[in-house]
Order: structure tokens, then sequence, then C-alpha cells
């Protein structure tokens, strides 16, 4: 099966709960960052096998081979392995990886279906900036409206209202935090051919999204000043939609891994754990629009800790009111 959807709607969060819940099912992943550094891969977890694959789309950055010499790593393990998942980077053209799939032609797959994947917060905007995204959602077999507990009933039921107008066929599942029952993940009904007939029907109407965007991939072995990091967050660089990563910033009892989370102006930390071996390193991924990239860069490394930097507990408040986790 492929998960799909734009930048985060929640495809990972989905990923990891179907893989902490799997119904005993063996699943093999395939990761697809669009950025240098493989954020996504490195958050999911639980799975039987993985191959990532980063810095590109995978609807276009595979070789003239296709995705088959991927699917054929996997399948290799079919005695270890019942399900295989694609999750698709946030900009890619899930039509296009469907036809690349079914083209395989693998003896030993059949296409489980495409998963959509809808912010329901960011929905509305998101399809006034890229038409294309309703394209995107009458291809799926399966749609999942996430982050629902985020929004007022009215928006849930006019993202309902147009989910539907694009896709008259699909299931709509309303989700928070990419909650679904795995049964309903693997139990899709699919029409063979479908998603081939429909990107036909398309063709070249409708223009690839991720060629208008662009990401920079940061990374500091140096701790970040919390407060400049949150300063940067809160007026984010010209361009940027979506930034994901891990942060350090090594001021005492506040040395866990802190993983950063944005889309659009939505931030949000969550604590973890370092995992033994892991270097305590800060990398983060910024993808949108029209970036500058040697300005973002420049701002990033501003961020870095210095000896003008505070490193008492309270340096931390800026960034403990968007923090959950232990």
């Amino acid at each position: 099966m492929v998960v799909a959807g734009f930048l985060g709607a929640g495809k990972t969060t989905l990923l990891n709960h179907l893989l902490a819940h799997s119904l005993d099912a063996r699943i093999g992943v395939v990761v697809n960052d669009f950025g240098a550094i493989g954020i996504d891969a490195m958050l999911v977890g639980g799975s039987d096998a993985m191959v990532s694959l980063g810095n590109g789309c995978l609807c276009c950055a595979v070789g003239e081979d296709g995705v088959g010499p991927l699917l054929d790593r996997l399948t290799r393990r079919r005695d270890e392995i019942d399900v295989i998942v694609i999750e698709a980077s946030g900009i890619a053209e899930p039509g296009t990886l469907v036809q690349l799939i079914l083209e395989a032609a693998n003896p030993h797959l059949v296409f489980g279906g495409l998963i959509e994947v809808i912010d329901a917060v960011e929905f509305e905007a998101t399809r006034r900036r890229h038409p294309q995204v309703d394209t995107h959602v009458g291809l799926a077999d399966l749609l999942v409206l996430n982050k629902v507990d985020r929004v007022d009933p009215g928006k849930v039921w006019r993202v309902r209202r147009l989910l539907r107008e694009a896709n008259g066929l699909a299931p709509i599942v309303p989700a928070e935090h990419g909650v679904v029952d795995p049964r309903l993940l693997f139990d899709i009904e699919v029409v063979p051919g479908r998603q081939l007939l429909l990107g036909e029907q398309v063709g070249d109407h409708a223009d690839h999204i991720h060629a208008a965007y662009d990401s920079v991939s940061f990374t500091s072995d140096a701790p970040m000043d919390p407060q400049r990091l949150r300063d940067l967050l809160d007026r984010r660089p010209a361009g940027v939609y979506r930034i994901k990563g891990f942060v350090a910033f090594g001021v005492p009892g506040h040395r866990q891994k802190y993983v950063l989370h944005t889309v659009g102006r939505y931030v949000r930390f969550r604590r973890a754990r370092w995992e033994p071996g892991e270097p305590r390193r800060t990398s983060l991924v910024l993808i949108g629009a029209g970036i500058d990239t040697a300005a973002v860069e420049a701002e990033l490394a501003a961020c870095v800790a210095d000896d003008s930097s505070r490193t008492d507990a309270d340096a931390m408040l800026p960034v403990l009111r968007y923090t959950f986790g232990a």
C-alpha cells in the first residue's frame, strides 16, 4: 500500500501507529524523504525491514528501472514480510508513484491501495495554493481525515464535502494523531487499474507540486540556543512551510532529544530519548517554495549557542510552552 498526503498531514504518525498495532502482520517500509536528511526514516520505528530514499521524490527520483529494485529488495524476504508500506514524500505525485508500482509487475506483490492522509487544519489553504491536490484526493482508495481534534465541526464538515466532491468512492475516515484501525488499512477495496485510468485522464494537465518546492538541510554538533531558535520559528523564514527534525539544546535538565514539528504556523516540540550511540546533534530539514537557501542557513547558524547564550533551566521556557512528552 502507498501512504501519501501533503507536507505535515501526518503520514509518519499514521505509519508508526500501524507498526505499533500491526495485528501481527510483518511490515516492510519504504520511506521517501524530500530533504537530504532522512528525518522521516529516523522517526519510523518498529518495522520488520526498511528502505530509505532521501533527497528527492520517489515518483521521479528513481532510475529507469522505477521502484522495482526497491520492492525486489523487500520481496526477497517474503518469508519474513507480509505487507509493504510505501510512505511518499509530502510533495510526491501519488498517481505517478502508483503507476510505477503497478508497472513494476512484481509477481510476489498485490497492490493494496492508495491511502491519502488529509490535514483537516491546512487542507482548504493547501488546495487554494495547489489545486492539484484535488487530483491526489481523487486517486485515493481510502481518505484519512487527520487532525479533526484541532478544528471545529463546521470545518470538518466543509473539508469532508470537498473530499467527497473530489472522490465519490473512497471511504473517509476521521482520525486524531493518525490513529486508524489497522483492519481498515489492511482491507482496502481496490479497483484494479483505477489509478492508471485516472492518471491517463489527468495526463500532463496537472503540474507536479514538487517542482515548486525546495529543501534546506541543517546540522550542528554544537547545542542550539533555545530563545534564538524560538525567535526564528516565530518569524519563520520566507517561503518555509514545513520544518522537521531533532534539536539538541544541551541546557542542564533538558538534555533530551527534542523532536521539532512545524506545519504552517503550527509549532510543536516533543521530548524523546537519544538512542545508544546516537550523536547528540541537531538535524533539521526545512521545506518550502522560493526559499533563500543561503539566508536560511545563516539564520539557523545564528541560532547555535555561544558564550552569550543562557545555560540555566529558565532558558528553556520559550521552548517548553510548545513541548510535550516525557
